[in-house]
């Protein structure tokens, strides 16, 4: 008898563990945003910006797979701490259709802008379809521009002496980073958007020196304890979340993401981003 009471336990305390860790994870930590705060050291800094802040906000996947008006509530939570500066690492819907054009311009309307400069690239979501539809990003970018983001496609742009290089998506239609390299010069102040942490492998740095901001992983959203996720779409398993010294002069930052592919979420919370500016001596 005892023992047949000690295996009915067992079975009783093992379901019920995972019937609150599959609720959690489902309605829980999908929802329970994290600003992490982060020192930003740069080097050649102008002195005006140096405590200025620069929110970094990623894959806010908007569409059909989870209720984005959670997405609205973070961006009211965001806006109470009056960023500087914000920037947006791409993957701005979970593209099925047009609708989304139209949950994206109305969540948009909450936008999370910065006192100074709002600046932002695509993901591969914001190309479509097998990320190969061009009128989807095009579309994408004009909800986004006229929200009041500035979207940088292989591009450069210059905020008040902080020159932000914007690179287009790795598995979209536009990358092309090499020519926006080669023209980043380490006299100035500079820091890189990159959806897609396996850039930082490929042979278009030149020599360039500093953070380089990224999403597109959301940390796998499922972590198990003392593991890696089991679950990330990069090719190098070591890029999946958090402060990375790629040991050249580039540190590495990827975000966990603020919305999710799909609603589920265990040991990877929700992130937005907060780095506070300072010289780097």
């Amino acid at each position: 008898m005892k023992r047949r009471k000690f295996i009915q336990k067992t079975i009783l305390g093992t379901v019920g563990i995972s019937f609150f860790t599959g609720v959690y994870s489902w309605q829980i930590e999908p929802f329970w945003l994290q600003f992490v705060e982060k020192k930003m050291p740069i080097e050649n800094l102008p002195k005006h910006l140096i405590g200025k802040t620069i929110m970094q906000i990623s894959d806010v996947h908007v569409g059909n797979r989870f209720n984005y008006q959670y997405i609205i509530d973070s961006f009211k939570k965001a806006q109470q701490l009056k960023p500087d500066i914000v920037v947006y690492t791409g993957d701005y819907v979970s593209y099925e259709s047009k609708k989304q054009f139209e949950q994206l311009t109305h969540v948009f309307k909450h936008v999370v802008t910065g006192k100074i400069a709002t600046v932002g690239i695509l993901g591969n979501h914001d190309y479509g379809h097998n990320w190969s539809e061009q009128q989807v990003a095009s579309k994408i970018t004009t909800i986004l521009e006229n929200a009041g983001l500035e979207i940088l496609s292989n591009e450069q742009t210059n905020v008040n002496g902080l020159h932000i290089i914007g690179l287009d998506d790795y598995w979209g239609l536009n990358f092309n980073p090499k020519e926006i390299m080669k023209k980043v010069s380490n006299t100035n102040a500079n820091l890189v958007l990159c959806h897609n942490p396996d850039v930082c492998d490929l042979n278009v740095w030149y020599n360039y020196n500093g953070w380089i901001l990224a999403g597109h992983t959301h940390g796998g959203q499922v972590k198990p304890p003392f593991l890696n996720p089991p679950i990330l779409p990069v090719k190098n398993k070591n890029y999946t979340a958090g402060e990375i010294d790629l040991k050249d002069g580039r540190t590495l930052y990827i975000n966990r993401a603020l919305g999710h592919l799909w609603q589920v979420r265990c040991n990877v919370r929700p992130e937005i981003t907060v780095f506070k500016l300072e010289e780097k001596t």
